[in-house]
């Protein structure tokens, strides 16, 4: 069975194709950006080559015609027929607590993932418009969802109620439910098999470092807390968003004026890393600053790599110890010099690594703690793409 996996965002669409027949071979895979703007832009990479051109992608369901075009052409196209796409994966950021695994699409699968629209108002719409637009161009190809969420759902009261009245839990729902539960999962097993060990049997701190970024700590192969709570903002400082901020800034902004919408833009779009800087985001841009003595670029190197720090120690504490510690992500896997401060200073709790092999790290699954370290440290890259054709190959092929 070919999978292919849709990632919609509100203006973007990332996929790839996957044969899981072929020992889930990405066949193809590519990027849409800029939806519903005056001009887009369209990446195509198969076979070690790559399309790129700009052109209108006026919504997601013409978005969605470009790749299934794409994927058939005879030039860069990789099957000859859309009859050999035998399912579509969906990632979709909140499945709040009505879904705690993967699901297969139904009417009523899509008016409960509606029903919950308010937990992730940026995310949802844009995961929404992707089953749609398959729907309308494939409509007899069965669909599955798989929600950022879900590995989240073993969080218990202590760690994901908040300390509000507990009447807003019941209520509305406000509750911690974390992200990036698919990433979290994948890596905490394949960095347990690096090690010789089973997931099950261990106390994992997973430190998914990228534009968006999470801590996980996961006991014994289910997640126990994590930093990103009922929406993505909260936890770790990230590219454009605040992280961890006291409620009562929000309150004191809106006496000063800002409404919902403008807060909702200074907290997702004009904070975190670009908000410090004043002008950057990517931590290799970020880096660059704080070596040329940018001391707004300092700031924020330093912060990230500090709050990092703060909730390894936290986890630790919270789980009475760590078996095994990951960084994973665009920032984790290849940004060594992030790595090395936030890795600096941990021997009071056991965590020793090898500094220099740390510095030549980019990209690649390695171990980076030495022999004589009480927690095993490791480099591991995610694939969250697999995860989701995996998960609807397996829902599927059940049926």
């Amino acid at each position: 069975m070919k999978v292919l996996v849709l990632n919609c965002g509100s203006s973007s669409i990332k996929y790839q194709l996957v044969d899981m027949a072929n020992n889930a071979n990405v066949m193809a895979k590519g990027l849409l950006e800029r939806i519903g703007l005056e001009m887009g832009e369209f990446t195509h990479k198969w076979n070690g080559q790559k399309h790129y051109e700009q052109l209108p992608i006026p919504n997601h369901t013409e978005g969605i015609k470009i790749v299934l075009k794409a994927l058939t052409d005879p030039k860069i196209g990789v099957i000859s027929d859309l009859k050999e796409i035998g399912a579509v994966g969906n990632r979709v950021a909140h499945g709040g607590e009505i879904f705690k695994d993967s699901a297969l699409v139904t009417d009523k699968v899509i008016e409960q993932i509606k029903s919950l629209e308010h937990l992730a108002p940026l995310h949802t719409p844009g995961n929404l418009a992707g089953i749609y637009a398959m729907r309308e161009v494939l409509p007899g190809v069965p669909q599955a969802v798989v929600f950022d969420t879900a590995f989240h759902s073993t969080l218990p009261p202590k760690t994901f109620l908040y300390g509000l009245p507990y009447e807003m839990y019941e209520k509305y729902g406000i509750r911690r439910y974390g992200f990036h539960g698919t990433s979290h999962k994948f890596v905490a097993e394949k960095a347990a098999k690096m090690i010789g060990r089973d997931w099950n049997d261990l106390k994992i701190i997973s430190c998914h470092l990228g534009s968006g970024a999470s801590i996980a700590a996961i006991d014994h192969g289910k997640s126990f807390d994590t930093t990103m709570g009922m929406t993505a903002l909260e936890g770790l400082i990230m590219g454009s968003r605040c992280g961890d901020v006291d409620p009562g800034v929000i309150l004191y902004l809106m006496d000063q004026g800002y409404d919902s919408k403008a807060l909702t833009k200074l907290l997702y779009k004009q904070s975190g890393l670009i908000g410090i800087s004043g002008d950057k985001q990517d931590m290799r841009d970020i880096r660059a600053g704080r070596d040329a003595g940018d001391e707004r670029a300092t700031y924020a190197f330093d912060m990230f790599a500090l709050r990092v720090k703060r909730y390894i120690g936290g986890y630790m504490a919270e789980m009475g110890g760590c078996d095994l510690l990951l960084f994973t992500g665009g920032i984790g896997e290849n940004a060594w010099f992030m790595r090395r401060p936030i890795l600096e200073g941990l021997e009071c709790l056991g965590i020793k690594v090898d500094l220099e092999l740390n510095d030549k790290i980019m990209g690649e699954d390695v171990i980076l703690s030495t022999p004589d370290s009480k927690v095993a440290t490791v480099v591991v890259t995610t694939d969250e793409e697999f995860v989701i054709a995996s998960d609807t190959y397996r829902l599927v092929t059940a049926k």
